[in-house]
């Protein structure tokens, strides 16, 4: 059996079975099935995850869980983008302490980056973590768009540990604890979509007894995780952006919207695009030093599916101007797949790096045109 048949046997098996399980009890399903962590190197030939996997299977394993619409994980954060960062920059203690339990399926991660004040720029970050007497950090401040901090175990928070530092200078990447009554606070922000996948978090003297790769460095660390943050998981996210064109050009097929040449261009146009950035993902997959390819696969798929969301609701006809309503008192109104992916894609040029802090980098770092004044 290839791994791909493999793969897609065990989801299908799994799914037939537990066709809505419980967000954790579905990861721990699948870290005793071994599908947690896939690929993560370790000393000695050992790994720190459940099972080695070469780069090729690591994009089949991402691909298949995202066709067969399996149930959202909340433990991405920790295998996706908190295990890289361990491996690359944590010591081994931090790796043998952090990384069994996520692959397990038993820990959960949040991001702590964006504040009120610096959303896309991190360096003007303003949260604080100074030393305490019995060792560690007492971190202060707030954090917001976090997602998953509800369900988080611990949360990895970019704070300034430098005093009287500013920019990226004096930024350390320290692990807190979430449950620390009193002095963290988690509160959902509801959007316009009606649902609250993102919070506000509140950090009142949170004590932090780890840094990744030693205080000082945090902005060296912060930047090697963003980059990771769009190496295997963007094409498992295409095949979610493909189902969706796929409902789009159904939809426009059923209302004869697609007889339309300047409709029917454009469903062209979105589906050559998507094409392209699935070629780029994969010309970049694995590669090192390239400081431009995570900023330009955020701005190719970021304004892809902004015009794929109007796309949508145009090609819906009054079907996506009016939709389900509910009058309850906690959901004044539903939106339908259409409304909600438009409305929701508006924030996809801004959130995980506006589309003018992408282009900078670009310009910067690559083109080595003048910095932008402050």
């Amino acid at each position: 059996m290839d791994f791909r048949t493999e793969v897609r046997a065990w989801l299908d098996s799994r799914l037939a079975d537990t066709p809505a399980p419980n967000p954790r009890a579905w990861e721990r399903e699948l870290g005793k099935a071994g599908w947690i962590g896939i690929g993560w190197p370790g000393e000695d030939g050992e790994t720190y995850g459940n099972r080695r996997a070469t780069l090729a299977e690591q994009v089949v394993w991402a691909e298949e869980y995202a066709r067969s619409a399996a149930p959202a994980r909340i433990g991405h954060i920790g295998e996706n983008l908190l295990a890289p960062t361990l491996i690359t920059y944590g010591t081994e203690e931090q790796k043998r302490r952090h990384l069994p339990p996520v692959a397990r399926g038993e820990t959960f991660w949040c991001q702590g980056y964006s504040e009120p004040g610096a959303g896309s720029d991190l360096a003007g970050i303003r949260t604080t973590a100074v030393p305490v007497g019995t060792g560690g950090y007492a971190v202060t401040g707030q954090k917001i768009w976090t997602s998953l901090a509800r369900d988080a175990d611990w949360c990895f928070v970019l704070a300034r540990t430098g005093p009287g530092s500013t920019r990226h200078h004096g930024l350390s990447l320290l692990l807190v604890e979430m449950d620390q009554p009193g002095r963290i606070e988690v509160r959902p922000i509801r959007q316009m979509t009606g649902t609250s996948e993102f919070n506000e978090v509140f950090f009142d003297g949170a004590r932090a007894s780890e840094t990744v790769g030693g205080e000082g460095n945090g902005w060296q660390v912060a930047m090697g995780l963003l980059a990771v943050e769009r190496g295997v998981s963007t094409l498992a996210q295409q095949i979610g952006f493909a189902q969706e064109l796929d409902q789009v050009i159904a939809t426009a097929r059923a209302n004869g919207t697609a007889e339309d040449p300047v409709f029917r261009a454009r469903l062209v146009r979105q589906w050559a695009e998507l094409a392209t950035m699935r070629h780029h993902a994969l010309r970049t997959l694995g590669t090192t030093g390239d400081p431009a390819a995570p900023s330009v696969a955020k701005l190719l798929w970021g304004g892809w599916h902004q015009r794929l969301g109007e796309l949508a609701v145009e090609v819906s006809g009054e079907a996506g101007a009016v939709g389900a309503r509910s009058w309850s008192a906690e959901t004044p109104y539903e939106l339908t797949d259409v409304q909600h992916l438009f409305l929701f894609s508006r924030a996809d040029t801004i959130y995980g790096g506006s589309d003018e802090i992408q282009r900078n980098i670009i310009a910067e770092r690559v083109l080595g045109l003048p910095r932008e004044p402050r």
